[in-house]
């Protein structure tokens, strides 16, 4: 097992974006391993019931950190649909109740806007990013913008990454799911997000100069 030093704790149980997340960091802080909620003893996690992203990574990450002791990162991040006046926003994981499920949020949002025009489609993923640590507490934003499309296209990715096709890609009309990890992390809102706090990690870390 890694060092507790090249350690940091994701309040998250999705393997997806464990991944993403530790592929991010180790383009500045090489070598280290994020571990998630199924890497750690079980504990009550917060009920996220903070009406902004931020509110609730912060509650996520204050309380990771309550419990391991590790520097711990937490992200909320949700889509905000331009003709559903921003929602599902920080419903997006829950959008068609519980238990949550990938397929049924998006079953429900392409039910939701099957009449609306393709012009009015617009969309953006939203970020925030929080991180806990002896020193304190730092948050960071980022944001993808683009459109939802009528059907599902491609197998990568999580979440509505399938139904969504971000600005820089609107010409090729590949969806989130249909990009390379590097392509989508170099423009995703928590490629974005991860890119700016990433220096503070290798800091607390002890990884920068």
């Amino acid at each position: 097992m890694a060092p507790p030093m090249s350690q940091v704790f994701l309040a998250s149980r999705n393997r997806k974006k464990i991944d993403e997340m530790e592929r991010l960091l180790r383009q500045f802080v090489p070598g280290v391993v994020v571990l998630g909620l199924e890497d750690v003893a079980a504990y009550a996690e917060p009920i996220e019931d903070q009406p902004t992203f931020e509110g609730n990574a912060l509650l996520k990450a204050r309380r990771g950190f309550e419990v391991t002791g590790l520097p711990s990162l937490a992200d909320d991040s949700g889509l905000c649909v331009d003709a559903l006046n921003g929602m599902p926003g920080v419903l997006s994981a829950r959008w068609a109740g519980p238990p949550k499920s990938d397929a049924r949020n998006n079953e429900l949002l392409l039910a939701q806007l099957h009449d609306v025009p393709d012009e009015r489609r617009g969309a953006h993923f939203a970020c925030s990013v929080v991180l806990c640590h002896a020193g304190g507490l730092e948050a960071v934003h980022g944001r993808m913008d683009g459109h939802v499309i009528r059907e599902l296209r491609g197998d990568g990715g999580f979440g509505y990454d399938v139904l969504f096709v971000a600005t820089e890609h609107a010409d090729s009309g590949l969806t989130s799911a249909q990009l390379s990890p590097e392509e989508k992390d170099r423009i995703s809102h928590r490629g974005r997000a991860l890119r700016e706090i990433a220096p503070r990690v290798a800091a607390v870390l002890g990884g920068a100069s």
